[in-house]
């Protein structure tokens, strides 16, 4: 059996308590989690966010990408958030390696030459984290009344602690 058979499995019993109430397509809180993609960090739970209380916008590494500012724009635009948390972690997998030795990686293992490509690689988690907070501030797509703030949560105790531009 594979794990997606495991998580129809695990559906089913999900839809018996999730119900059939109407939840609307705006979170409530008016908030936008910019966070990782790493297992260990369950967003909602950490935050005490329940279904339909925020949008939780996720990648590798929790950056501030193109592709993120689209969802934002997205988010805050028709969706009418406003508010921005970016959240990163500890231990996470973008500080484990540099472009040069990932790209070197990806052209062994996939023969694709992938040199010059910006993975976001990391090395200081709360400096990431003011990186991407600025990066929000900076950007013309981000009005200036949304709040942006950022924090890093801890994997091992499950604390944040919030980092100041």
């Amino acid at each position: 059996m594979s794990y997606f058979d495991n998580f129809m499995l695990a559906n089913q019993a999900y839809v018996a308590l999730h119900g059939t109430k109407y939840l609307p397509i705006k979170p409530k809180t008016k908030v936008a989690i910019v966070t990782c993609m790493d297992s260990r960090l369950h967003v909602a739970q950490a935050l005490g966010l329940a279904l339909g209380d925020a949008h939780i916008l996720r990648n590798a590494g929790g950056r501030v990408t193109e592709d993120m500012i689209r969802s934002l724009v997205i988010s805050q635009q028709q969706m009418g958030t406003r508010e921005i948390v970016v959240l990163h972690h500890t231990d996470c997998g973008a500080q484990t390696f540099t472009n040069q030795a990932f790209a070197e990686h990806i052209k062994t293992e996939l023969g694709v030459d992938v040199a010059g490509q910006d993975f976001l690689p990391f090395t200081d988690v709360e400096e990431s984290v003011r990186e991407d907070m600025a990066l929000l501030k900076a950007s013309p797509l981000i009005p200036d009344d949304v709040e942006i703030n950022g924090a890093v949560y801890d994997v091992d105790t499950g604390r944040m602690t919030e980092v100041k531009p």
